[in-house]
């Protein structure tokens, strides 16, 4: 009975430790706003959203001149919207209208990022953009790296005509398979991340993009993801693309694929019929 005793407190004790370091691990947020659209030649309005729990969001959205649709942008788990500037900011100037917002925590938002502050986050995005989106466009939802995960939940609450997933991983677990230590401790984490089950519920087509050259997240990873999609799907390896690219390294390729995905997206009703 005493080992049992201690094996309990030990085990108690070690998921008690894990549970606080995994926000820490999982984000990396930079406070402030350093540059803003405007900065890039770019026009744009700043936005805040509040979330059910009470946090403020902060945002933008910049509109594309003869706009091919509309994007819902989530970042990954680094920096803040002025870090992620470069690449909304091409996304834009390609022809696509954007909104893109901050996670409690990161750049100008309130709050600590957990994951499921996260989704409350998400939840009042998706209500932003329904409300606001012209709906003659199609309407993407495109997530980066843990922003994958977050468009996989956007689109299981509500789904967009289509779902870009760019540097993606199917789990939390999964992301963290190359590392031992991180595996192990991962059978005690809360977090899940569970894009692949977001994605099949939501049914929603589904372009991948990833860089064979990712140090971060590994190709195979990203080819597991579309492994376990029963969803219509679209695999694109970006040849030399690695995980932090501010700019493709295959451009060519890269909007080829994008401008094809969107361009076959049927534009869907929403709840009200239009």
């Amino acid at each position: 009975m005493k080992t049992i005793l201690v094996l309990t407190v030990v085990l108690a004790a070690l998921t008690t430790f894990v549970r606080w370091l995994e926000p820490r691990l999982a984000f990396f947020p930079s406070p402030g706003e350093q540059e803003t659209p405007r900065d890039a030649g770019l026009a744009y309005q700043p936005i805040t959203l509040e979330t059910r729990d009470g946090e403020r969001l902060h945002g933008w959205v910049m509109p594309a001149a003869a706009a091919k649709g509309r994007i819902l942008y989530f970042h990954g788990n680094g920096g803040n919207l002025s870090n992620w500037l470069p690449i909304v900011s091409a996304i834009v100037r390609h022809g696509y209208s954007l909104v893109v917002v901050d996670y409690r925590g990161y750049g100008l938002s309130s709050g600590r990022p957990t994951e499921r502050g996260l989704y409350r986050d998400v939840a009042a995005m998706i209500q932003y953009e329904w409300s606001d989106s012209d709906r003659r466009l199609p309407l993407i939802y495109w997530g980066r790296s843990l922003g994958g995960a977050m468009a996989a939940y956007a689109a299981s609450e509500r789904p967009p005509d289509g779902v870009i997933i760019e540097a993606g991983f199917p789990d939390a677990r999964a992301a963290v398979r190359g590392s031992p230590a991180l595996s192990l401790l991962s059978h005690l984490a809360s977090y899940r991340f569970a894009a692949a089950g977001f994605l099949n519920t939501a049914r929603a087509p589904v372009l991948q993009l990833h860089g064979d050259r990712d140090r971060v997240i590994p190709l195979p990873l990203g080819r597991e993801l579309f492994e376990q999609l029963a969803v219509t799907k679209e695999f694109v390896t970006i040849a030399g693309g690695d995980h932090n690219d501010s700019s493709p390294a295959d451009a060519a390729a890269y909007w080829a694929a994008i401008d094809r995905f969107v361009s076959r997206r049927p534009v869907a009703r929403d709840d009200s019929g239009r």
